[in-house]
């Protein structure tokens, strides 16, 4: 069975979605300053964004292992519990950065956003889930999931700035 990641380096339209409006760009996957996880799992950078920040797998195994984010501005939680989940998080709400509350109010605030700026978005989210063998979640269940993952299982995922010991701050406040 050929990886996720394979697959969107392989579909030129579900990589450019997940490049534009995700965010998310297989080719940017050094952080730039050391840092580790509080409990010693091991830590990979496999991705990131074009305001600095980073995509870490956590633990060791495939790509089925928690994922977790970190900004640049020296904030981070777990946000997905594999990378298929993390692909539907960026494929249904690219915008999660943004909505800190979490709610499903603000989601499709932003996502209306959005939409209005892409008129195409809903068409291409669409034909780069198929692409990618993805089913959608609604907005409202992946928002859930990443208020659980971030506020819930995440607690145990710290991640710390090497050099100083000093552990990131939340990017999300429950």
């Amino acid at each position: 069975m050929k990886s996720l990641i394979t697959a969107v380096r392989d579909h030129d339209e579900a990589a450019r979605f997940l490049a534009w409006p995700g965010d998310f760009d297989l080719d940017r996957g050094d952080h730039g300053e050391e840092v580790h996880l509080a409990s010693g799992a091991a830590l990979e950078g496999f991705a990131g964004d074009g305001a600095g920040g980073t995509f870490f797998f956590c633990g060791e195994g495939g790509e089925n292992r928690p994922v977790l984010y970190a900004d640049s501005e020296g904030r981070a939680a777990l946000v997905a519990v594999g990378l298929p989940e993390l692909l539907q998080l960026l494929l249904v709400a690219p915008w999660w950065r943004d909505c800190q509350a979490l709610t499903a109010e603000e989601g499709r605030k932003l996502a209306a956003e959005y939409v209005e700026d892409l008129p195409d978005l809903v068409a291409r989210r669409d034909r780069a889930a198929a692409a990618l063998g993805l089913a959608l979640p609604a907005l409202e269940d992946a928002l859930a999931r990443l208020r659980d993952v971030a506020l819930g299982i995440g607690k145990d995922f710290v991640l710390v700035f090497t050099p100083e010991g000093e552990p990131y701050d939340p990017l999300f406040e429950g």
